[in-house]
């Protein structure tokens, strides 16, 4: 006879340790013995247990070898330097260009020095003389290629490819910069980091550069580096002698854990982002620290997927793979082109897509942008310049709609992720706010029209605009979250906590917002949003609430008060996005709740 659990059950996993995002974050670094003599910018390649340490400061360096357990001397470059670029391992590498000192200043060599094992041989110069660049080799001193670097009149984007005779120029770096990190192969190398400041990283296929996830904070003198193109760990540098380390798994940066030490110009060895050395740099003082990078994962390691539930034989607890929005916190992403305030805005309900349009920058216009996750480019405008307007859909199909030209305007266009064209109009010429999933599916609620505050709401088919249940309610600048069938309009102006949830028929008066407020951002949807920022009738806001379905509860606070948004905010509530308003207007910042493993109560 069949049992019920095998029916209409499920498995749950049993595991001696919580699932992990990856082997990386199993990781943490140990002392190992130091190298001989402090030094710092030096160059720096090979394995765990074939890692060199070629040159440096203070000048003139001696080189020395890694053979696992200890440090040793062996010959020294031809022309002793430091700020060169190294790659390769202990029995066979490339060293190319750096510097010496001279009077007055700093001199840029440009000598190549090829390394057999036994000794060194000048070859073939490098066409551009250049230092503090990148290597990137296929473990031999015959397949390489050089970029990056600093030379005047300033820092550099050339890449060089050397086949075993000669140097040639071949695809540049998209973004010139200097003391950055190279990663990988001849073939398939990243670019990471650097000066000027930047968290840039760099694919390279063998012909040509391609832009890919920045880590998550951005450094110069980065230095230390281990693994490939697709497995890769990147520790410490400026700013601040960090200590931070990030893993790289081919799509994205995690912060894992840090150094014992803080520096920069140290150098780094490995084959992934399992195992890895770091070693030399400078704190105060040149040092000669060194540190084992080791992974510990469970021999039942698991990834972590939100959503899965495991039982932990170790802690005897049942245990589910959740993003609690509650431990999120907010950081800063990269500023629009064109400060403002007043805007209308469009999400793809994920992070790294947003639109923004017309609004005051500083009076009324019709610029639009849009953000991919790294950047805001200017797009085509808007027909009608105005403020205070609606704005729903995605950044493929977004529709604004009313606002003010400086009179109120029923005027509504619609964006096909190109070009906007006029649609129908709204009924009520106002100011209002919406939300809605595309061009042609979309409500305007309540506003403002040119008598008073009211509570009328319109619904848009892609047509034509109609009149539908009124909000309880009336008021304006209200926050909007949701679709449709299924949105939560939060607080509004005058300043006031009112939530109303829509179900597609009615709207009914929900759980208040901590603080009476309008103009701030909205993310996510009916059942888990964030409202954030704002105006309580007096000052503008920092705090941020999230609603879980039933209640809001105050979380981490954005970077300073602002409002003005006009729902200018994207994303989910674990992962949101909110841009323009008040204060520096530009600015754009960015929500992430991190993903943990949660014990499983029951009360």
């Amino acid at each position: 006879m069949s049992k019920y659990k095998e029916i209409k059950g499920f498995k749950v996993q049993t595991l001696a340790s919580d699932t992990a995002a990856s082997v990386a974050a199993s990781g943490s670094w140990a002392s190992a013995p130091n190298l001989n003599a402090a030094c710092r910018e030096g160059g720096g390649s090979g394995g765990p247990t074939t890692a060199i340490n070629v040159g440096g400061y203070p000048y003139p360096m001696t080189n020395e070898h890694w053979n696992g357990t200890t440090w040793s001397t062996f010959a020294n470059l031809g022309t002793v330097r430091g700020k060169n670029a190294t790659a390769g391992s202990y029995t066979n590498a490339i060293v190319g260009n750096g510097s010496t000192p001279s009077t007055p200043s700093i001199g840029i060599v440009n000598v190549v020095e090829s390394w057999d094992g036994s000794s060194w041989s000048e070859i073939a110069e490098i066409n551009s003389i250049r230092d503090s660049n990148a290597m990137s080799a296929n473990g031999t001193n015959t397949a390489v290629i050089y970029f990056g670097g600093n030379y005047s009149p300033g820092v550099q984007a050339l890449n060089e490819s050397w086949n075993g005779s000669a140097w040639t120029e071949v695809g540049d770096l998209n973004a010139a910069r200097s003391y950055l990190t190279g990663i990988g192969t001849q073939t398939a190398a990243l670019a990471v980091g650097g000066s000027p400041d930047t968290a840039a990283n760099e694919s390279w296929n063998g012909s040509a550069w391609t832009e890919i996830g920045d880590m998550n904070t951005a450094g110069d003198y980065m230095g230390g580096s281990s693994g490939t193109q697709t497995s890769a760990l990147v520790f410490g540098g400026d700013p601040g002698n960090s200590t931070k380390t990030e893993s790289w798994d081919g799509t994205s940066w995690t912060e894992v854990n840090n150094l014992g030490t803080g520096r920069d110009s140290l150098k780094g060895a490995g084959s992934n982002s399992t195992s890895a050395l770091a070693y030399g740099g400078y704190t105060s003082t040149d040092v000669a620290n060194t540190e084992e990078w080791t992974t510990t994962p469970a021999t039942d390691f698991t990834k972590t997927n939100l959503g899965q539930v495991y039982y932990n034989s170790t802690s005897n607890a049942f245990k589910v793979t959740a993003q609690p929005v509650p431990g999120g916190t907010w950081a800063s992403a990269a500023n629009l082109n064109t400060a403002g305030t007043n805007a209308g805005g469009a999400s793809n309900g994920t992070q790294a897509a947003a639109l923004i349009f017309a609004g005051d920058r500083p009076s009324r216009v019709t610029a639009t942008e849009k953000y991919d996750g790294t950047s805001w480019t200017t797009v085509n405008a808007m027909s009608t310049g105005r403020n205070n307007l609606g704005g729903a859909g995605i950044t493929t199909s977004a529709l604004g709609f009313g606002g003010g030209t400086p009179s109120y305007t029923n005027v509504t266009e619609e964006y096909d992720g190109t070009n906007w064209t006029n649609g129908g109009n709204l009924n009520t010429a106002r100011q209002t706010t919406g939300a809605g999933a595309s061009n042609s599916s979309a409500l305007a609620v309540g506003g403002y029209d040119p008598g008073a505050v009211t509570n009328a709401v319109e619904q848009y088919n892609g047509t034509a605009w109609t009149e539908i249940a009124e909000i309880n309610t009336a008021r304006y600048i209200i926050q909007n979250t949701g679709t449709v069938t299924a949105m939560l309009a939060s607080g509004g102006q005058p300043a006031n906590a009112s939530v109303e949830s829509w179900d597609g028929t009615s709207w009914t008066e929900t759980t208040d917002l901590g603080t009476a407020k309008a103009g701030g951002y909205g993310s996510g949807n009916q059942g888990a949003a964030l409202y954030a920022g704002g105006n309580d009738g007096s000052s503008n806001l920092a705090t941020v609430e999230a609603w879980d379905g039933s209640s809001w509860t105050e979380v981490a606070d954005i970077s300073s008060g602002r409002n003005a948004g006009s729902n200018t905010g994207a994303g989910t509530a674990s992962a949101a996005i909110i841009y323009s308003g008040t204060g520096p207007g530009n600015q754009t910042e960015e929500f992430t709740a991190s993903v943990t493993n949660a014990t499983i109560t029951v009360s």
